[in-house]
């Protein structure tokens, strides 16, 4: 299989006052029990923190800053050539909460939480060096990974 061009995403490592995590399940009706930072794909010509801002907003209803990056973080599927680069920012809400009622537009993000670093033990999310980059300093960078569902 010929591969496709490497698609580039944001995602936004978001901790609240009591330095929990907000989460989400990306899987419509409950098709996984995998959880991720809230993100996703860039659009051409908008720049990294405006697309992170667009999706954070999207997925959560929430309104961010966005700060320096933690994370680069590479995974693939080679059975059908998908590549993908996520580049993780630590963020800061602005306004919003998060609401059982807030519905994803583009109906992908069914669940939206808030984890203690605690909770991560029993729970399965990804990328493995979320833990360090959230609640770490400095910059990561997790090399190419398979995919999980």
């Amino acid at each position: 299989m010929k591969p496709r061009p490497a698609r580039l995403a944001v995602r936004a490592l978001i901790l609240d006052a009591d330095r929990r995590l907000l989460l989400v399940n990306a899987w419509p009706e409950g098709q996984s029990d995998l959880w991720c930072a809230p993100g996703g794909g860039v659009h051409a010509n908008t720049s990294l923190p405006d697309n992170l801002i667009r999706e954070v907003h999207e997925e959560t209803g929430l309104v961010i800053a966005v700060g320096d990056p933690a994370l680069v973080n590479e995974f693939h599927d080679p059975d059908i050539g998908f590549h993908q680069v996520d580049i993780y920012f630590r963020c800061t809400v602005r306004s919003g909460e998060l609401s059982e009622t807030w519905r994803d537009p583009e109906g992908v993000v069914t669940q939206r939480r808030w984890f203690t670093r605690s909770h991560l033990a029993d729970l399965r999310f990804k990328p493995d060096s979320l833990p360090e980059a959230a609640w770490g300093e400095g910059i990561l960078y997790d090399p190419l990974e398979p995919i999980l569902r």
